[in-house]
């Protein structure tokens, strides 16, 4: 990791990927939005952390994959997203999907929204998997 993305651990074990290819692919993700990479934390924690961040910052009583706090200013993206390990190998079941293959969405999820793409409203989570699916598809690409 260089300066730019920072990786911290909260009750569990670093994830076993590939960090200096996921940042080359933010990257990448990034400039196909238009927009530059500052500095990125990635909190990787488990269930227990993320509902606490999610009632004390957002008010919400749930657990989720991913809580992004954003810091960006104009074309530069900047933030602290927590993943919750635990809900990612939840969903990765739910979904069928390998635990790489979920992370790597999650992770790339944020970043989405650091770049200004919202989940939240109507249509826009499709909008959002649309983007998700193209940017998998550039980490798939890449050697």
């Amino acid at each position: 990791m260089t300066d730019k993305i920072q990786i911290v651990c909260e009750n569990v074990k670093q994830p076993a990927i590939d960090f200096d290819k996921i940042e080359k692919w933010i990257e990448q993700v990034a400039k196909s939005h238009d927009r530059i990479v500052g500095p990125l934390t990635y909190i990787f924690c488990d269930d227990d952390k993320i509902i606490e961040v999610n009632r004390q910052f957002l008010q919400h009583d749930y657990y989720t994959d991913i809580i992004t706090f954003d810091y960006s200013r104009g074309k530069r993206i900047s933030g602290d997203m927590f993943i919750s390990l635990d809900t990612v190998a939840t969903n990765a079941e739910i979904v069928n999907a390998t635990y790489d293959a979920e992370l790597h969405r999650v992770i790339i999820h944020g970043v989405l929204h650091l770049c200004g793409i919202d989940d939240k409203g109507e249509g826009e989570r499709e909008i959002m998997e649309g983007f998700e699916n193209q940017a998998l598809a550039m980490l798939n690409d890449m050697k």
